[in-house]
């Protein structure tokens, strides 16, 4: 007999991977170059020539069992040893290789952390809005995922509700700073404040509340804007981290698990993730990639191209009137609606060949998402449509 909760999976499909299969089929009717796609976060520039070269000497000089053979379980000595020394150093956390685990990227270190600190039935809080993925990632494993609702002023944390969310069956919260899909960081005392209640809570409740925090665009943080390390801020926090943006290495699915190092548990939640590793099938990370990026951990690709997309976006939609909040980092942006159901909004958006995300999977109905990781050039001809499109549908024109 078929998993039936798997069958109901396929009814919701993922609204952001529809955008992205509509705007292919009407890039082979038009010309891709003539779609103004927006829906998929899937980095545009490319990857270091640092760690191209670094491929390329491994291959020619290398043994093809050290290259491509297993990896201990939880991930190769040396490079667990590059990683925390990098953390160490930008950070100032006495990070070793102890504390540190790798994964198939942020999703796969997500997939620990998440069974690393819950059991079926307990809750994990986030906050709106988020990345739809977190639903499957935190329900399939038997704890349940609360939704805060959005601060819409400033997309910081709404912490009105998160207290009276944060009950004692909440055994962890998630944050995503800089935010997907806002853009926005998390300040320091935002993150201050958050510390202080979880910390104020775990002693009420009398069990540790741990902080996950979702880190792939780390990296992407725009000038004059300041992205406090999470973990300088609470003992008991899980720093899930990915490549994939800023190096450009999405498909090579490579991050890892770093718990703080003044967790009491952090060398055993480390040996714990290897165990949990053997019952979801998320054993040895490519040995090739670990091997690269450790050669390249503090280098990234040229991301100066997304402040430039987002600044011109963002003028833009000033312009024409729409409610925006100024990303503080990523490749997304994260405006209100010009009217009052976004799917209908992004549903006339097509008609200008204009993929626009609604905002409802992201816990924000009323708001869509822009992933501008495209060619500066197409976000520049693309401000030629979204004028045309206000205009036409809606009788607005740039001030």
């Amino acid at each position: 007999m078929l998993v039936q909760k798997y069958r109901d999976m396929l009814s919701g499909k993922s609204v952001i991977r529809q955008l992205s299969e509509f705007a292919t089929a009407r890039g082979k009717e038009i010309g891709y170059e003539n779609v103004f796609d927006y829906s998929l976060g899937n980095p545009s520039v490319p990857v270091p020539k640092e760690f191209t070269d670094k491929m390329i000497e491994m291959l020619q000089t290398k043994s093809s069992q050290e290259l491509h053979g297993y990896s201990p379980n939880p991930g190769i000595t040396s490079v667990r040893e590059a990683v925390a020394a990098s953390l160490e150093k930008r950070f100032g956390l006495p990070y070793r290789k102890e504390h540190i685990f790798m994964a198939s990227g942020a999703a796969g270190a997500l997939a620990h952390a998440f069974r690393l600190v819950t059991e079926p039935g307990d809750e994990i809080l986030t906050f709106a809005p988020f990345f739809p993925e977190y639903h499957p990632y935190v329900d399939l494993t038997g704890a349940v995922l609360k939704v805060v609702p959005a601060d819409f002023s400033a997309f910081q944390i709404n912490f009105e509700k998160f207290e009276e969310m944060l009950t004692e069956k909440v055994m962890a919260v998630m944050i995503n700073t800089p935010n997907n899909p806002s853009g926005v960081v998390y300040s320091k005392a935002t993150l201050e404040k958050l510390a202080s209640l979880l910390k104020k809570k775990s002693e009420e409740y009398g069990h540790d509340i741990f902080l996950i925090s979702d880190e792939p665009y780390r990296e992407i943080v725009f000038e004059g804007v300041e992205a406090p390390c999470v973990s300088s801020f609470y003992d008991n926090s899980i720093m899930c981290y990915s490549f994939s943006k800023s190096l450009s290495l999405p498909g090579e699915r490579i991050g890892y698990v770093a718990i703080n190092p003044n967790c009491k548990y952090a060398e055993e939640m480390i040996m714990m993730c290897v165990q949990i590793s053997r019952g979801i099938g998320h054993n040895c990370p490519p040995s090739i990639i670990q091997l690269a990026v450790a050669e390249v951990l503090d280098q990234t690709s040229d991301l100066s191209v997304y402040e430039t997309n987002m600044n011109l976006l963002y003028d833009e939609l000033t312009k024409l009137g729409f409610t925006v909040v100024k990303p503080g980092g990523t490749f997304y942006i994260f405006p209100k609606a010009l009217e009052e159901d976004a799917k209908i909004f992004c549903q006339k958006a097509l008609k200008y060949d204009l993929v626009l995300v609604p905002g409802d999977t992201f816990g924000a109905p009323g708001y869509f998402r822009m992933a501008y990781c495209v060619d500066t050039e197409k976000v520049e001809r693309s401000l030629v449509a979204l004028r045309r499109f206000v205009k036409e549908e809606y009788g607005i024109e740039a001030k």
